[in-house]
């Protein structure tokens, strides 16, 4: 067992189970250079939109609050909204009265805010899913063509014992294992970012709700 290795098996199979593995490699680091992104993105917005609906429901100028949203910034959730919805609210009240149409082109605004973070939420989770769905499949693909390759092998042997299978064997369920390295931890990411993702989406959904509500109420004052 001392000369048995992953890294030995991984030099002793063939060239078949050799890519196989390597394709699992690069897919596994590329899963997780997609998860840390997008568990630092998330775990960002939902900061920034923390303190921002903080502030909002405190009471706070409503000007005042629009001034201190970063312009250097992608903004998203509430922040979006409200930055997005606000400035064409401000524009629409400089008119002498506002129609119900008026309202609705800033519900159109919310709309297409909360639909474009949406799109930035789901970035790269199809990676995750496709990793997690196919990766098992490419793992028992090495894993069969080894084996196979390995009882091929007994045809050219004077003896046919478990010895002279056993090494191709363990090379080919490396692949099987590589496979679900790198699916397990994809498909455990990809449902909780798609989880977060509709819940942040449905607390967006929320506040638009309450801003319309706020905006209508001002404009049936003046």
């Amino acid at each position: 067992m001392d000369d048995i290795s992953v890294l030995n098996l991984f030099l002793e199979a063939g060239i078949v189970v050799k890519i196989v593995m390597l394709l699992l490699f690069i897919a596994s680091i590329l899963s997780w250079i997609v998860i840390v992104e997008r568990y630092r993105f998330f775990e960002k917005i939902k900061s920034q939109n923390s303190a921002f609906l903080k502030r909002f429901w405190s009471g706070d100028d409503l000007d005042i609050l629009m001034k201190d949203i970063s312009e250097d910034e992608r903004n998203y959730g509430a922040i979006n909204l409200f930055k997005s919805s606000f400035e064409e609210f401000k524009i629409l009240s400089k008119q002498e009265s506002m129609s119900e149409s008026d309202l609705e082109s800033i519900n159109r605004s919310m709309r297409v805010s909360i639909a474009s973070d949406e799109e930035e939420m789901n970035k790269h989770l199809s990676f995750l899913a496709n990793v997690g769905s196919v990766s098992p499949y490419v793992g028992l693909l090495g894993t069969v063509w080894g084996i196979m390759t390995s009882f091929q092998g007994l045809s050219d042997a004077t003896q046919a014992t478990i010895n002279a299978v056993a090494p191709g064997i363990s090379e080919a369920l490396v692949a099987t294992g590589m496979g679900l390295f790198a699916a397990i931890p994809a498909v455990v990411a990809f449902n909780k970012f798609i989880s977060e993702s509709e819940s942040f989406s449905q607390s967006t959904l929320i506040f638009a709700e309450e801003l319309a509500s706020i905006f209508y109420k001002q404009a049936v004052k003046k």
